[in-house]
């Protein structure tokens, strides 16, 4: 069975903690922003389940862009390592580090 796709982000910024990952997806019509740090998914629109089991980004979620910050996040001063990152890219960046 494979991963679903927050569970392969989550395991990248596990792999690299000085990362943090803003997930733009579009669901069932509208648009979230996901923050993904150290193997934890949140909402930065909406309410997160306190259950872990609960997706953040729900089955069938179109990926609009995914940018890669460095830690610590800060929204008034982000500083970023790459931004706009496509799905396919950032499979490409998941299979090198073995997500």
């Amino acid at each position: 069975m494979t991963q679903s796709i927050e569970k392969r982000l989550e395991q990248y910024t596990i792999k690299r903690p000085q990362e943090v990952l803003i997930v733009e997806i579009e669901a069932e019509g509208e648009e979230d922003q996901i923050s993904i740090f150290k193997g934890f998914s949140s909402s930065l629109m909406r309410p997160t389940s306190f259950d872990p089991d609960v997706p953040v980004i729900p089955e069938g979620a179109k990926i609009i862009s995914i940018d890669r910050l460095a830690s610590p996040y800060n929204p008034n001063e982000p500083k970023y390592i790459q931004q706009g990152i496509t799905w396919e890219m950032m499979e490409s960046i998941l299979s090198q580090v073995g997500v």
